[in-house]
């Protein structure tokens, strides 16, 4: 017989650190600390360590590969090259066509060759020195343009030189405009740059599996690859997350992890493997260097009339994640503007150069520069100033996009352009203090030959997986008493990779369920699978898994309630560890409702389909969201010696809701730092296929030194299909500093400006 109940009762306070507010994240004091442990901290008793032997060619034939002398140094377990891979020796996210180990070709300076586990890693260093290779050299293929349309170019794979051929259509392709300007954009190649080099531990099982314990983006991406590589059931394979010392993209292809295993199960030990940092920027993908070709034509007043595009995306040796770049550079590449006419073609390309995939801003970044670029031009052909111009052409909620796509949620790009407009300048530069000045510490100028400039910036980027891909995530909420409190645990298999995730889920368990304690179980594959920590997705995606599972709980707990004491579910709520009912008050602590039951369930999360795009480029919905994003950039620079000091950046962003917005302030400022970086300094330079700058010495990367104060405006502009209304936020920051930035750079010298990044001799040459 059910009790009745209570008919007045005091409502305490709701549980504090849900959805909008910004608790402290649960990882935070330890990494502050320095006390975090990362991936290369792993260790194991009796551990070995592992090695990699690569190619020193970008292009050629292996001849021979003689292991003896390896074998015979002390301490050296095992010695594997491509025919000690027992299954499929090829691997891929997107297309597997990337060995494990290099069988008959290599294709890029980098590529691995042979394995190496020894009792130490200096032994494990010298054994490779050991390993005989005979080569035949190769005539490489390092020009993507001429890649794409050279027939008398090596095939460096069985389909040609063409990883991906995209072209977009709208309206009349032969339309004519009052104004046309046109140019030719370049951006060189980006390093993630990441601080924590890969690294993992394999240890070998008794069933005859493998426990990986490493940094990664894609948990079950990586164990569809790993296990077919070792010819293992995916069961075989046991992976968990380690501490990610960043990601950014660049961890989403494989490196060591089935390289750890092979050595692992090969000597029965555990085995690790920490890449140097010069291997490091051997052994990730890159961002796509790119060459893109733009024609606008407008009215006479500003109204855009067609965009007419050719894009070459170089991917390097392997596909990775070109076909995507690909996609996205295609269709988001005409910008947030509402253009009637479009005609763009878009090629990924096979070379011999070192293999380039994800980084933060996939496929959008290159377009970005050029398309934006192009509205600064078109404006000074008009005379018009270039944040009218964009706002004049700026789309809204209900246009469509190149590919047909409805913008049905909001789209506030105008506002966005006009907040940033209408931000604060700062001051005058202080010429007395040589830190305040371009060159800074170096005391290269006192103030003379210095301009300042100001440049504006906006993009639209997809978030999600796009084009018909399967975009899910799933999550386990359990609910339960523990230690005389309710605790609700929560698991997935979504990377933590610097971003905030950790704390996010436990908001959501908040919300949703009431209570203070939440813990955040180890990321692994005992859990269905996450997608990539990449795209700009997981709050999405797995804080949609999580909601629904926290969801399908609560309906668990207010059934128990009802069995108990006759409250019908749907007149039941949660509030600070407490059962309410809207008729009568609180009903019962969550402590003596659950007493000794436990309350789990376990849910996906599918955002609404989308479509792949048909041969006009032409789909319905070809992403699920877009985000938005805009910046002012003041800079100071020196005509004289061509050195640039980046004064401030401003920036107005639509975040749908700000799930945490302590954490989204974070990802905008650094992400506004990686899009600075690019503008100014980054860039992996590439000769004849070879890195020759594999260090943070000679590749350079934004310091304290060069950030200015970011300045930021959010918008919650939510979206109606979204959980929460919230939009992915990460990556958008980092595609619009960039053109903002060299515009300031433009305005500040009179200089085109074509190439990113800028370097001196870009402002003081010819």
């Amino acid at each position: 017989m059910s009790q009745a109940p209570p008919r007045t009762s005091q409502l305490s306070d709701t549980i504090a650190g849900g959805v909008g507010e910004s608790p402290r994240r649960p990882d935070g004091p330890s990494k502050v600390r320095g006390e975090f442990a990362y991936a290369s901290d792993l260790w194991a008793e009796d551990m070995l360590w592992g090695a990699t032997l690569r190619s020193p060619h970008p292009h050629a034939r292996i001849e021979s590969i003689d292991i003896t002398d390896a074998l015979r140094l002390a301490g050296v377990h095992v010695v594997l090259t491509a025919e000690d891979v027992p299954g499929l020796n090829r691997y891929g996210v997107k297309h597997a066509d990337q060995p494990v180990l290099a069988e008959d070709v290599v294709r890029y300076v980098g590529e691995p060759i042979a394995l190496v586990a020894a009792d130490h890693p200096e032994t494990a260093r010298r054994a490779l020195e050991r390993i005989r290779v005979e080569f035949e050299e190769l005539d490489p293929v390092l020009d993507a343009e001429r890649a794409a349309h050279d027939p008398s170019l090596p095939k460096l794979h069985p389909d040609g030189n063409v990883v991906r051929h995209q072209t977009i259509v709208k309206g009349d392709p032969r339309a004519e405009a009052d104004v046309v300007v046109s140019g030719v954009y370049t951006i060189g190649m980006q390093d993630q740059a990441f601080l924590g080099p890969e690294a993992g531990l394999a240890i070998p099982a008794e069933d005859g599996g493998v426990d990986l314990y490493l940094a990664t983006q894609d948990l079950h991406s990586d164990l569809q690859q790993i296990a077919k590589s070792l010819d293992l059931p995916p069961e075989k394979v046991r992976m968990t997350l380690s501490g990610v010392g960043g990601a950014f993209g660049g961890r989403e292809d494989l490196s060591m992890q089935v390289h750890v295993c092979l050595l692992a199960l090969r000597t029965g030990k555990p085995v690790k493997m920490v890449y140097s940092r010069q291997e490091s920027f051997h052994g990730h993908v890159h961002r796509h260097p790119a060459k893109l070709y733009y024609e606008h034509g407008a009215t006479r007043d500003g109204k855009l009339v067609y965009v007419k595009a050719r894009q070459y995306f170089d991917g390097g040796a392997y596909a990775s994640k070109t076909p995507v770049v690909v996609g996205n550079g295609s269709t988001l590449g005409v910008g947030p503007y509402r253009v009637p006419n479009v005609h763009i073609e878009s090629w990924g390309l096979y070379t011999n150069n070192p293999p380039c995939g994800a980084m933060r801003g996939l496929g959008a970044v290159q377009p970005t520069f050029a398309y934006e670029s192009q509205m600064d031009k078109l404006a000074a052909e008009l005379g018009m100033d270039p944040v009218e111009l964009r706002v004049r052409n700026a789309i809204e909620q209900g246009d469509s996009t190149p590919t047909g796509q409805v913008l049905d949620y909001p789209a506030p790009v105008a506002e966005l352009l006009q907040r940033v407009r209408d931000m604060p300048l700062p001051p005058e530069t202080d010429t007395t203090d040589v830190r305040e000045l371009p060159g800074g510490v170096a005391n290269t100028t006192h103030g003379e030959g210095v301009v300042r400039g100001i440049g504006y910036g906006v993009t639209i980027k997809n978030i999600c997986y796009s084009e018909g891909a399967d975009d899910f995530s799933t999550a386990r909420v359990r609910l339960e008493v523990l230690g005389g409190e309710p605790v609700a645990t929560v698991h997935t298999a979504a990377a933590e990779v610097g971003q905030g995730l950790l704390v996010v889920q436990q908001q959501i368990a908040r919300t949703e369920l009431g209570v203070e304690r939440v813990v955040v179980h180890p990321n692994d594959t005992s859990v269905g699978p996450a997608g990539s920590s990449s795209a700009s997705r997981q709050t999405y995606v797995t804080g949609g898994a999580v909601k629904a599972a926290c969801e399908a709980v609560r309906q668990k707990l207010f059934q128990l309630v009802g069995e108990r004491w006759g409250e019908p579910p749907e007149r039941l709520s949660l509030h600070g560890g407490k059962v309410v009912s809207d008729a009568h008050g609180v009903i019962a602590d969550l402590v003596e409702v659950l007493a000794d039951e436990v309350l789990e369930e376990t849910r996906e999360f599918h955002h609404r389909p989308t479509f792949p795009l048909d041969e006009s480029g032409s789909s319905q919905r070809t992403h699920v969201q877009h985000a938005f994003c805009a910046h002012r950039a003041v800079v100071d620079v020196d005509t004289e010696l061509g050195l640039v000091k980046v004064v401030q950046l401003a920036c107005a962003q639509d975040v749908g809701k700000a799930v945490n917005p302590d954490a989204i302030v974070g990802q905008i400022q650094g992400g506004s730092a990686q899009g600075l970086g690019l503008a100014v300094m980054e860039e992996l330079q590439v000769s004849n296929g070879r890195i020759r700058n594999p260090s943070f010495t000679d590749y350079l990367i934004p310091t304290i030194l060069d950030m200015p104060p970011v300045e930021v405006e959010v918008l919650e502009r939510g979206d109606p299909n979204a959980p929460y209304g919230l939009r992915g936020v990460g990556e958008p920051p980092t595609i619009s500093s960039t053109p903002a930035v060299v515009a300031a750079i433009r305005d500040a010298t009179g200089k085109a400006l074509s190439h990113v990044p800028v370097s001196p001799e870009h402002i003081v040459g010819s």
